[in-house]
């Protein structure tokens, strides 16, 4: 990957509530301390580690991740993140994203987006549901009246 601020996950999950000591990898080149935090990653994660690491490069982001529900690749709602439900950030292009989300041709995702500081919309990620929390900031009956709306449509 070269030199640089990388950021480990692995294939379901990361741990940006342990940034500093198990996600956040300063110089993707001084890889004594890229392994040390690789280790406490997996130390942390135990049995729940899930396919393999993941390595990315660190992009700077200027707000938070809002969390949008895709039904049948129409987006159904648009919420804040589960671990910010307090702060939905607005202005999310969800027009460059929609022909790649339905091209998926899957009944049900979540897209995680969050603006970067290039001004560029990031996908930052895509879930099935399994593990795609709603925020308390939405309500079930809301969450709820969303979904079945989609599916009368």
């Amino acid at each position: 990957m070269g030199s640089g601020p990388a950021v480990l996950r692995d294939y379901v999950k990361s741990l940006k509530h342990s940034w500093a000591e198990a996600s956040y990898v300063p110089d993707a080149a001084n890889l004594p301390a890229a392994r040390a935090i690789a280790r406490r990653f997996l130390e942390l994660r135990g049995e729940d580690f899930a396919g393999g690491l993941v390595v990315r490069a660190f992009e700077q982001f200027t707000t938070t991740e809002a969390r949008t529900w895709w039904v049948h690749g129409q987006c159904i709602l648009v919420t804040a993140h589960p671990d910010t439900p307090g702060d939905l950030p607005t202005g999310a292009n969800l027009q460059s994203i929609a022909s790649t989300v339905a091209a998926l041709d899957l009944p049900f995702v979540t897209v995680d987006l969050v603006l970067r500081a290039d001004g560029v919309w990031r996908v930052v990620e895509l879930g099935d549901g399994q593990v795609s929390d709603r925020p308390k900031s939405t309500s079930p009956a809301t969450f709820i009246a969303a979904i079945a709306g989609a599916l009368e449509a």
